[in-house]
């Protein structure tokens, strides 16, 4: 296989893919092939650099609907994506049916959060449990010596061990879904592409000859067939398709909703109460009496938000930023016990979504937002 030089002349010398896989040569490793470009490319990489490569793809759901839709991902396509890249680059392959555990730990708890009034975040448990402890304990069985994984996202040596850091890309950046991720689990994964920009390793893909060169990215959930979040979780949770009132803080009722689950916090549209003196927006949702409560956009300003299931990966005192969206800007913050504080209020802060600490670009840690409350403390 003709050698692939890599595209970013300017790239720190330890931040190269080659230079995080140079340390692995010779050595068995394992690559999450997902059948997508990023997978794809790692695995390329590590053949290169020498390493005793073995590609593994979960086949994680029923692929139905979803594995027609461009852009889906975890689909039976994608699963022979994954084998033919393994065969061009002469490497051993296995899929292993991991159905039945994404459907408890991932699919049925997305489910579950809709219902208590939470907007969950399925890919943070996706990596949690399915790919960072079942694909990585699956891996060392293997007898492989690191897990390579196709994120954005870089494992930077520092005084105390391997930190995360984010991807060098901010288009591309996958640490907010990465925030549980634990030191040991950290000290076993390597990321060769958390310096590159999508552009560099679509170039890669070119250069390697690799048939999904030109595959578009994975978009929104992957078993949420046509981006139909609502008709996914009726489907898993039939009795949340209950009508409901729509009401106001005061409690007066304005309107009727179909199901607490077709909605969040910070929601505008789909509201259908008409005729009130200024927009509302959803603040609140009241699971136990399947009530959406709405008030102004200043109702939302929220000061503080309450974390369970915190992960910490680095010190947590003194002056962090925090992301409480994948796609929002990081805001001023301090962690403080089981609770974010923000420097000024934020708005949109809906439960069941991560609040991810950073210092500079490393990842301190993160946790699932559970309350959140409008007093500054």
């Amino acid at each position: 296989m003709a050698s692939a030089p890599l595209p970013m002349a300017d790239m720190p010398l330890s931040s190269r893919p080659e230079a995080i896989l140079a340390p692995l040569a010779g050595r068995r490793v394992a690559v999450a092939m997902s059948g997508g470009v990023d997978s794809s490319v790692v695995a390329a990489l590590a053949a290169e650099a020498g390493c005793d490569v073995v590609g593994v793809t979960l086949q994680l759901y029923d692929s139905g609907a979803a594995a027609a839709r461009p852009g889906a991902c975890c689909a039976g396509a994608d699963i022979r994506d994954a084998r033919a890249v393994a065969d061009r680059l002469g490497i051993a392959h296995y899929v292993v049916d991991m159905e039945a555990r994404f459907r408890a730990a991932v699919m049925a708890a997305f489910a579950d959060s809709y219902a208590r009034g939470q907007t969950p975040v399925p890919c943070v448990e996706c990596n949690r449990t399915v790919k960072f402890t079942d694909l990585l304990a699956l891996a060392r069985e293997l007898g492989a010596e690191a897990l390579l994984t196709g994120h954005y996202v870089q494992r930077i040596d520092g005084a105390a061990g391997p930190e995360l850091h984010r991807g060098a890309d901010p288009g591309k950046d996958q640490s907010y879904f990465l925030w549980a991720t634990t030191r040991d689990q950290l000290d076993y994964l390597r990321f060769p592409l958390g310096a590159l920009p999508k552009a560099a390793t679509r170039a890669l893909a070119a250069r390697f000859g690799l048939g999904v060169a030109a595959k578009p990215d994975s978009q929104d959930i992957c078993f949420v067939a046509g981006g139909d979040y609502a008709a996914t979780v009726e489907r898993l949770r039939p009795e949340l398709a209950r009508p409901g009132a729509i009401v106001d803080r005061a409690g007066r009722v304005l309107g009727e909703h179909h199901g607490i689950h077709r909605f969040t916090v910070g929601q505008r549209r789909g509201l259908d109460v008409g005729g009130q003196a200024e927009p509302l927006y959803v603040v609140a949702i009241d699971a136990a009496a399947n009530r959406i409560v709405v008030g102004p956009r200043a109702a939302l300003a929220v000061g503080a938000a309450r974390l369970e299931d915190i992960n910490r990966l680095g010190p947590t005192d003194g002056a962090l930023t925090v992301k409480v969206r994948s796609m929002a800007a990081p805001a001023a913050a301090r962690w403080t016990g089981d609770a974010i504080v923000f420097a000024v209020p934020q708005f949109g802060v809906a439960p069941g979504q991560a609040a991810v600490a950073y210092d500079g670009s490393r990842v301190i840690g993160g946790g699932t937002i559970v309350a959140t409350t409008a007093n500054l403390g």
